[in-house]
């Protein structure tokens, strides 16, 4: 058997070796997407193929007559025809979870470099504010011991980056899912208390002290920060907007690390821009790559951005890898799939 493997990865490759010819292009060879074209010439003859990015589209698998199976590295296969596959009996697997550990983590990591300011006191230290042009060594005064404080005044930064902990304060989750409950979990440690509003999710299944299902509104009301993990479908296409920005408190805290459809984007710089909100820390925008004279960009002090980079991590590509291979594992003995989409 052949397969097209065309996927980011990290590990070993032998599992899909044994498998028969392995052909490594694409992606997963440092280059870039494969055209319809080229992957019908590379996959013609192959039963599997395997990818993160490339479109498999109904030309695509119709034109691969020994096609037994797609899979797709991914948290949703969204770049594969599923009704072409289906039409066929071609099963779909995907990756759903592979980067909830990453995601969560740098959710959390938006929130403390909000809520202390990191971006900005680094930035500053960068461009030569806060320092002096040559060493210096104070000595302590007579029957003192050594101590470092700088003057405390308006302009120090002790004053200027002055900022929240998080230990006491309440965070609302929207979407409790798997990297929503791993928020949860890392939040907690924190000392936080948990609002989570989610209708798939039974307030009898979360309720614990410290937790507490709420409705989206009273979320946006009662939060003090609030961090959203939901996908974007037809329901929660633009479902954060002026109305719940209104609600927020002026010393809350908004993280999207998420998707941006579900967020009125324009609402949401309104809402800054009349200070309806302290800040806001973002990974997703409603234009990828991000325009570089963009509001976020030029005109807030109080938005930390990131690349789209939540889900980023060396391990994540272990984890997927190691998910497809497994689950093609279990379709050459026919047994059920873990991993298939339905």
């Amino acid at each position: 058997m052949k397969t097209l493997f065309t996927a980011e990865y990290a590990g070993s490759l032998e599992d899909f070796r044994q498998l028969g010819e392995l052909v490594i292009r694409g992606w997963a060879a440092g280059e870039s997407k494969l055209t319809e074209d080229a992957l019908i010439d590379l996959a013609h003859d192959a039963s599997f193929i395997i990818t993160s990015y490339d479109d498999i589209t109904a030309r695509v698998i119709d034109a691969c007559p020994q096609l037994k199976l797609i899979a797709c590295t991914r948290a949703n296969p969204v770049n594969i025809d599923l009704q072409a596959a289906a039409r066929r009996n071609i099963p779909v697997i995907y990756t759903p979870g592979r980067n909830s550990d990453a995601a969560a983590e740098l959710t959390l990591a938006l929130m403390l470099n909000l809520a202390r300011h990191i971006p900005q006191a680094h930035a500053a230290l960068k461009r030569g504010e806060f320092t002096r042009k040559q060493p210096q060594t104070a000595a302590a005064k007579e029957g003192l011991r050594s101590d470092v404080v700088w003057d405390v005044d308006k302009s120090s930064p002790y004053e200027v980056f002055k900022g929240s902990e998080l230990r006491n304060k309440t965070l609302g989750i929207v979407g409790y899912g798997s990297i929503g409950q791993r928020v949860g979990r890392i939040a907690r440690a924190f000392g936080m208390r948990l609002l989570v509003a989610d209708p798939y999710v039974s307030g009898v299944e979360i309720n614990e002290p410290g937790i507490e299902k709420t409705t989206l509104e009273q979320l946006f009301s009662d939060a003090d920060f609030i961090s959203l993990h939901l996908k974007a479908t037809p329901q929660t296409d633009g479902l954060i907007g002026r109305e719940l920005f209104n609600r927020m408190k002026p010393h809350a805290l908004f993280i999207n690390t998420s998707r941006a459809a579900v967020v009125i984007e324009a609402d949401l710089i309104a809402a800054l821009r009349e200070k309806r909100l302290a800040g806001a820390a973002l990974d997703v925008y409603a234009s990828e790559p991000i325009y570089r004279r963009h509001p976020f960009i030029t005109e807030f002090d109080n938005v930390v951005i990131t690349p789209h980079i939540a889900g980023a991590t060396r391990e994540t590509l272990v984890k997927h890898t190691e998910m497809i291979a497994q689950d093609i594992q279990r379709y050459l003995k026919g047994e059920p799939l873990l991993y298939a989409w339905r």
